[in-house]
């Protein structure tokens, strides 16, 4: 999937996003051990070489610390009777979030446009690879009616690659932004979004929509980069944080760690990301989706991304989150509030409420 890290299993952040292994599965194309060996996937395409050797390990055992507690505080539990009776979708909990109970409590969530198809395969990612649904242009009016309808205080939106369309999907994010600030004035919008090739004028369509936030995840380093993300390039990436924030908006990135990275490595995509103007970070754990995906190369402990997230605030980002089960979209109100003080800006009144120190993640807790 392009966006998510919502990426990491499903999108993105994810992905790619709070969302659920990272990002919107709320497709699976999966490919099961059984299926691999016929080497079709659950929608009937043929595998790829690569999954099917991937299909060779065995899905590995999650360690003890991959976890966390449900916390079902009210506005959770008045949010999903909403979302039940009037029968809304986000990729909270069709991904199966692990995060959703305090994403739902700040009355956040994630959704997913453009399809549940990506034309760019990632292989941590999903989100399945194949031709994509017919364009959507009501898409954007249901999304924002469904931001309303929960009465969300931040949305993040994000989208699968459309490299099928003349505008790869440009106007589709672009609108959607522009539809939720003008049904929901009271609620902040991150764009989660492809790289659009790098096209000035298509990233132009959607940093004119004025998001709150605008996400690109990069993933991972450069030297695994064309293996794990073929469809995309590391210097692009961090180009396309360029570009968003020369035009002022808040940017924002992922990196999905243990995938075959040296520590090292990690540090130096940091300081890249930094560099590139990228404001706010997300580290997580790789969770591999299934048999066809990348087996994970390593379980990094709670303890390890607490000491990456303070080299990221030594490097000097304006706001970080790094855990085990940290996606891209998870706190997202509170990192762009958060990086908003950082940069002197001033909060608007209507997105105000925004603005919580209360609590740390749960996951950071007792490490």
């Amino acid at each position: 999937m392009s966006a998510c890290g919502t990426s990491n299993g499903a999108p993105h952040g994810a992905a790619a996003t709070g969302c659920g292994t990272a990002g919107a599965a709320e497709t699976s194309g999966m490919a099961t051990a059984g299926t691999a060996s016929s080497a079709t996937g659950a929608n009937g395409r043929k595998l790829l070489r690569l999954e099917v050797r991937n299909a060779e390990t065995p899905i590995e055992r999650k360690p003890a610390w991959i976890k966390t507690k449900a916390r079902m505080g009210p506005e959770y539990q008045q949010l999903q009777s909403l979302v039940k009776s009037e029968d809304l979708h986000t990729v909270c909990q069709e991904a199966g979030c692990p995060n959703i109970y305090e994403c739902w409590e700040d009355r956040e969530a994630t959704f997913l446009i453009g399809g549940s198809q990506c034309t760019r395969r990632c292989d941590f990612c999903q989100i399945d690879t194949g031709k994509p649904a017919d364009y959507d242009t009501d898409e954007p009016r249901r999304v924002a009616a469904s931001v309303k309808a929960m009465q969300l205080r931040y949305a993040t939106v994000t989208g699968v690659a459309r490299d099928d369309l003349p505008d790869e999907g440009a106007w589709l994010h672009a609108e959607t932004v522009r539809r939720i600030h003008a049904e929901n004035p009271g609620t902040g919008v991150e764009i989660l979004a492809t790289d659009f090739s790098g096209n000035p004028d298509l990233l132009g369509e959607v940093f004119e929509a004025r998001p709150e936030v605008f996400a690109h995840n990069v993933e991972t380093v450069p030297r695994i980069f064309k293996r794990i993300r073929p469809a995309f390039r590391y210097e692009r990436s961090l180009d396309v944080l360029t570009q968003a924030r020369s035009a002022g908006l808040i940017t924002k990135s992922n990196l999905i760690l243990g995938m075959g990275e040296e520590r090292h490595e990690i540090s130096q995509a940091l300081r890249d990301l930094h560099d590139a103007g990228t404001d706010i970070i997300t580290i997580t754990q790789y969770l591999r989706p299934t048999p066809r995906h990348l087996p994970v190369a390593r379980w990094l402990p709670p303890e390890e991304f607490l000491e990456i997230k303070g080299e990221a605030d030594e490097i000097g980002f304006s706001g970080a989150l790094a855990g085990p089960l940290v996606r891209s979209s998870y706190r997202a109100g509170r990192l762009w509030a958060q990086s908003m003080r950082a940069k002197g800006r001033v909060l608007p009144d209507d997105l105000a409420h925004l603005d919580r120190t209360d609590g740390e993640p749960v996951f950071l807790q007792g490490v």
